[in-house]
Order: structure tokens, then sequence, then C-alpha cells
């Protein structure tokens, strides 16, 4: 599975592109952080981001695009840049027909590192590990991009990964080859399927 993940931003947006074999294991296909000079209007900095997103798509034709989730934070203007970069990728995989999957930063994190609260470092350092590479990625906007693409090749597309994983728990042949974050990442998504239901039902 080839998937695209991008770490969005208006200065600085984080692409990666992985592929992913059926054992999980991982291999870099490219990274790269796209720029946009802040003395530039925001429609040219969109623009210049979006062309950067299609060059790479039209290059590596990934399979599934991963985004990370929008969340609040204090710096109005950095929610502004990352919601509306987040648009323009979705968009642009939309025309290509390409699922898209939004991860929140805890998500990923108990992904790649087995605990939801870890920090920029330690993420870096897995990406490398996990990918097989020298050194960790830099800036970390390219660490996370990839993050976010390994993280969904793992989940191989939500519920159904979901369900590949419940099937190799219940199996003990299989159970063995989960690794300690994929085994957190379960528990994550059994547990937020189980929050979902108990809304729906106060619904």
């Amino acid at each position: 599975m080839r998937v695209l993940g991008i770490d969005p931003g208006l200065t600085r947006c984080g692409v990666g592109v992985v592929d992913v074999e059926p054992n999980r294991t991982a291999r870099l296909v490219d990274v790269v952080v796209l720029r946009s000079p802040a003395d530039l209007d925001t429609p040219r900095r969109l623009a210049r981001i979006a062309d950067g997103i299609e060059a790479i798509i039209e290059e590596h034709r990934p399979q599934a695009v991963a985004l990370e989730r929008v969340f609040a934070r204090s710096d109005v203007s950095t929610i502004m840049g990352t919601a509306q970069i987040s648009g323009v990728a979705m968009l642009i995989a939309a025309r290509r027909a390409l699922p898209v999957a939004l991860h929140t930063p805890s998500e990923v994190k108990a992904a790649i590192t087995g605990y939801g609260r870890a920090d920029k470092a330690q993420v870096g350092a897995m990406v490398a590990r996990i990918l097989g590479l020298d050194a960790v990625p830099k800036p970390a906007d390219a660490a996370d991009a990839l993050a976010l693409a390994i993280c969904h090749a793992w989940r191989t597309g939500g519920v159904a990964g979901a369900a590949v994983l419940d099937a190799a728990v219940a199996s003990t042949d299989a159970a063995p080859t989960l690794t300690p974050a994929q085994r957190v990442w379960l528990a994550a998504e059994r547990s937020a399927a189980v929050s979902g239901a108990a809304r729906r039902l106060k619904e």
C-alpha cells in the first residue's frame, strides 16, 4: 500500500510517501517539505503548496492520503493556515478519487511509538527506525508527514484495518506478529468504536 502523508501548514507543509507491505514493514519512497514565503498573499501561497502536492501525487501515484486533523491551538493564524492547506489537499485528493483519512496527533503518536503523548523527538526516532533510515528526517514536518503515512497504512483503512488487526489478535499464530505500538493502536481503535456507539445511543 502506498500512502501520501501530509502535515499541513502554510509556511511549511510536510509531505511524505511510504510503501507498506502486508507484513507492515515500511519503506521510504519520498519526503519533502513544501514552503511558501510569508511575503506572498494567501492565494498565491496556497497555490504554491497545491502545485507541490499535485506534483508529488503525479510522480508517486499514492493509493491513499493521510492528513493531520486540525485541532484548536492558541495561535489562530496557525489554525487558519493549517485548515486552508488541509482543504487544498483534500480537494486535490478528491479530484483524483483518492481516499482521505484524518488522524489526530495523539492517534499518530500511539500508532508509531505506542504512547499517545510522545514528543516530536520520540516520533522522529521511531519513524527513522521503522523506515530503516540512518537519521531522523528533518525538519520535524517531514518526520510528521511520514508518521501520518505509516499510521494510516498500519490501520489499512480505518474500520477495515481494525478488523484485520482483530483477526490477527484472535489467532494465536498471528497475534505475536503485532508490535507493541500496533497493540496500543488496536486498543485505541476499540475504545473509539465503543465511545462512538455510546454517543449515538445518547443522541
